[in-house]
């Protein structure tokens, strides 16, 4: 019963939660014992309320999921987890949870409270609204850097990371929608009832303005937010950036993937490698700028 919990949890999707450490990472304070501490800590609290909302979505949707060629095998769609047990454990895990945000910090927890709120109505209403539901997904990504930067206190933060977070996971749910129209074809709104409201055509076109955007934010960023080098040294991640995208539909359009983002975070070559010369460019950059800050 564990073993099926655990992976109705989805620990998995506990890379999404990377963003908390957005904060942490661009203000300059990853190498501050005290800063970090609360982040890991704020991670580890979000990776679980995100895993009770994925034990209530996945309750609410568990005949449609059965549909589904891949998430019928969930747990709680193949009836391996018992809703009854399925419930409980949510329950309890918010109980946990959420107090214990509170104690690492009041904004922290009052965040966490919204992000719960957001994505339970989600799974009750709003992941039916076409539009809406991708823009509530972004949303639940931006809660999670703001929860971050709220638990450290930045003072260093641009908002263009805002914008490009914003941006970067309607880029995510975006693609999710589109794939899982290519995957489920006549059946799609059956599974999901926004599905019946997308074509391919709309969504391609959401992706190529949400694709420009998100790319042209973050070269904004790199040369005019006030916490980068006056160098413009971060511009170097730029390349890292596109690649990045780019092999993202790559994978998408080529390779048929993108229902789930986390197996190509995990388990795509090339991407990851994109990603941590990302990383390292980057703190460079910020924790110790490559040329003279002229």
């Amino acid at each position: 019963m564990l073993k099926f919990l655990l992976k109705a949890m989805r620990p998995k999707q506990w890379a999404k939660n990377v963003f908390v450490f957005a904060g942490l990472f661009f203000d300059a304070r990853a190498f501050q014992l005290q800063p970090l501490l609360k982040s890991c800590i704020a991670f580890a609290t979000f990776c679980l309320i995100s895993s009770a909302m994925y034990l209530i979505n996945d309750l609410v949707d568990m005949e449609k999921d059965r549909l589904h060629p891949v998430k019928r095998l969930r747990p709680i769609a193949s009836g391996a987890l018992p809703p009854p047990t399925a419930l409980v454990a949510a329950g309890l895990i918010l109980a946990v949870t959420i107090p214990a945000a509170f104690l690492l910090d009041t904004a922290f927890g009052l965040v966490a409270i919204v992000y719960a709120a957001l994505m339970i109505v989600y799974s009750l209403v709003l992941k039916k609204i076409v539009i809406i539901d991708v823009m509530t997904v972004a949303a639940g990504f931006v809660l999670r850097v703001f929860a971050g930067s709220a638990v450290v206190r930045v003072t260093r933060f641009s908002p263009w990371l805002y914008v490009c977070t914003t941006l970067l996971a309607l880029f995510i749910a975006i693609n999710r929608r589109r794939n899982e129209l290519v995957v489920l074809a006549d059946c799609a709104n059956s599974h999901r009832a926004s599905l019946e409201e997308y074509n391919l055509p709309l969504l391609d076109d959401m992706n190529s303005l949400v694709t420009a955007a998100t790319l042209v934010s973050y070269s904004f960023y790199t040369f005019s937010a006030p916490n980068t080098p006056n160098n413009h040294a971060m511009m170097l991640t730029i390349p890292f950036v596109v690649y990045g995208i780019f092999r993202y539909l790559y994978l998408l359009r080529i390779k048929n993937l993108g229902g789930a983002p986390e197996e190509i975070l995990l388990g795509d070559r090339p991407f990851l490698i994109s990603l941590l010369l990302w990383a390292l460019t980057a703190a460079m950059v910020i924790y110790s700028p490559i040329v003279p800050d002229w």
